[in-house]
C-alpha cells in the first residue's frame, strides 16, 4: 500500500532515536503521538506501541488528543499511555461547533473521565486562547475542571493564526495573563501559559448568514470565518454534513501559518 509504514519498522526507528546520542542529549524519553488527531489511527498506534515495548519493555508513550473519541477508545488509549496531553478549545457547544464542527459533550465527558480515573497519567490540559472567539468559554471551562480537582495541571496556549482562522490576529500577552488569573480565580493551582503572543492580524467580520444560528458572539465569529472559507452547513456538524467527503474546508490551504 502506497505510503504505508510497517508498525514494526516505525517502532524500531522510534526506539533507536530515543536511545541515540542526540535523543539522550535532548532528554527524549518517550514516543509522542500527536496530529491532527492520533485517535483516528488507534489500531495502528496500538501495534506500534506493542512492537516498541518488545524492544524496550519500559518505553514511555505520550498521547496528545483533542478528546473527541468514544469512551471505549479513551479507555484503550489510557491502557497503553504513560502520559496524556488533552487539548480543550471550548466549554459551550455552539463555540465548539463553530470552531471545529463537533459537539463539545464527548470532549468534556472524556476530560472528566481522565481527571477522575487517570489523573496520574495527565500531563496537562491545554486550552488554546483564541481572542474574540473562545474568551467567553475560558472561565466556565476552568470552573468545570476545578470542580473535579483544583490540582489539575492546565496550560494556556496562545492562539497562532492558522487554518480557516489564518487571517485572525493572535492572542495578546494581556489575554494570556487574564486566562491565568481566571483559572486561579476558579481555584486551579497548577496553571501556566506558553506560546508567541501579539501576532498581528485582522479582526473578523460577522456574516449575516450565521446570525440567529449561534448564541455567543465568539461562536458567530468563528462560524463566519468557516462560512467565508466555504462551509455552508450551520450550525456546523461535520459528522452529519452532506458535504463531509467533499468539504472545501478540508482542502483549504491557509494564506499564512505562524
Amino acid at each position: 500500500m502506497d505510503g504505508y509504514v510497517d508498525p514494526g519498522s516505525l517502532a524500531l526507528e522510534s526506539v533507536r532515536m530515543i536511545q541515540s546520542t542526540s535523543g539522550t542529549l535532548m532528554a527524549a524519553d518517550r514516543i509522542f503521538f500527536s496530529g491532527g488527531e492520533p485517535t483516528i489511527h488507534l489500531p495502528f498506534i496500538e501495534k506500534v506501541v506493542d512492537e516498541a515495548r518488545r524492544l524496550s519493555s519500559n518505553l514511555k508513550v505520550n498521547f496528545d488528543t483533542n478528546g473527541f473519541m468514544t469512551e471505549e477508545s479513551l479507555h484503550r488509549v489510557l491502557g497503553f499511555t504513560t502520559s496524556l496531553t488533552f487539548d480543550l478549545k471550548a466549554f459551550y457547544d455552539d463555540t465548539m461547533r463553530a470552531i471545529s464542527g463537533t459537539p463539545v459533550g464527548p470532549i468534556l465527558r472524556n476530560a472528566e473521565i481522565v481527571a477522575r480515573t487517570a489523573s496520574d497519567k495527565l500531563w496537562e490540559y491545554r486550552i488554546v486562547a483564541i481572542p474574540e472567539v473562545n474568551e467567553e468559554d475560558i472561565e466556565p471551562l476552568c470552573r468545570f475542571l476545578a470542580s473535579i480537582s483544583k490540582k489539575l495541571p492546565v496550560a494556556f496556549l496562545a492562539f497562532r493564526p492558522n487554518y480557516v482562522l489564518d487571517e485572525h490576529h493572535g492572542a495578546t500577552r494581556e489575554l494570556m495573563k487574564k486566562c491565568v488569573e481566571l483559572a486561579r480565580g476558579a481555584g486551579l493551582r497548577n496553571v501556566s501559559y506558553a506560546g508567541m503572543t501579539n501576532i498581528p492580524g485582522k479582526k473578523g467580520v460577522l456574516l449575516e448568514e450565521v446570525e440567529g444560528i449561534y448564541e455567543r458572539a465568539g461562536a458567530k465569529l468563528a462560524a463566519s470565518y468557516a462560512r467565508s472559507k466555504g462551509c455552508t452547513t450551520h450550525p456546523r456538524n461535520c459528522g452529519d454534513c452532506e458535504s463531509m467527503h467533499n468539504c472545501p474546508l478540508k482542502r483549504y490551504i491557509p494564506i499564512r501559518s505562524c
